[in-house]
């Protein structure tokens, strides 16, 4: 064998070598994209199901407060309508002073207290099982307290919406230019990708925990 053929065959060796490197290489990169992918998608899955569960939550609370407030003003009507009726009677007897019977002063007066004992309950009213719990009873103060627990809810839950939205949105994107990235083997586009599902990560949890306020 010449020389030359001899430094040929080297030749095709390296290149053979270089390529077969280059594959494995090109082989390990498309496995950490697709890995990327599958794990992103994962997220992507629990952020759609935090953000579902956040949209029941503003809906149901909304609806809850709202009913809460009606009950609310129901107690405060049937509360005036007593303190009135009260006033009223307690009107009669000093307009008719001594000349009432006894018999109809102490029926009145004990009208009087029933009603003023009825206005008394419709302003606070606990709840006989849990008289210390402020979120349970039927009166005006347990009920404004509810309406107000579950407006905090909603609000909270308001907060918590636009981070799953837009953590679904960069998750959507990141994997999109992951699969692209295994397209055209570019590990820019895949680093990309890396950095939005990041980002996407972030706002999931965001929105799970409320680390912080959006400005948006």
């Amino acid at each position: 064998m010449e020389a030359s053929d001899a430094a040929d065959q080297l030749v095709e060796l390296s290149e053979d070598g270089e390529e077969s490197r280059d594959k494995k290489a090109d082989e390990r990169f498309r496995g950490r994209a697709a890995i990327s992918i599958a794990f992103m998608a994962m997220l992507l899955a629990i952020t759609s199901l935090g953000g579902g569960n956040v949209a029941e939550d503003i809906m149901g609370n909304n609806i809850h407060a709202s009913d809460t407030w009606a009950f609310y003003q129901a107690k405060s009507i049937r509360q005036t309508a007593n303190k009135l009726a009260a006033e009223e009677l307690e009107s009669e007897i000093q307009l008719q002073g001594n000349s009432l019977a006894p018999e109809t002063r102490e029926a009145l007066e004990k009208k009087i207290q029933k009603y003023n004992e009825t206005a008394a309950r419709y302003e606070s009213e606990p709840d006989k099982n849990e008289p210390n719990n402020p979120l349970k009873g039927e009166g005006k103060k347990e009920l404004s307290a509810r309406a107000r627990d579950f407006e905090a809810q909603r609000d909270r839950a308001l907060l918590q919406d636009p981070n799953f939205d837009f953590a679904e949105a960069l998750f959507q994107i990141a994997i999109v230019l992951a699969s692209v990235a295994i397209l055209s083997s570019k590990r820019m586009i895949l680093n990309l990708s890396l950095i939005t599902g990041a980002i996407a990560l972030v706002l999931m949890l965001n929105g799970y925990f409320l680390f912080f306020t959006l400005p948006f």
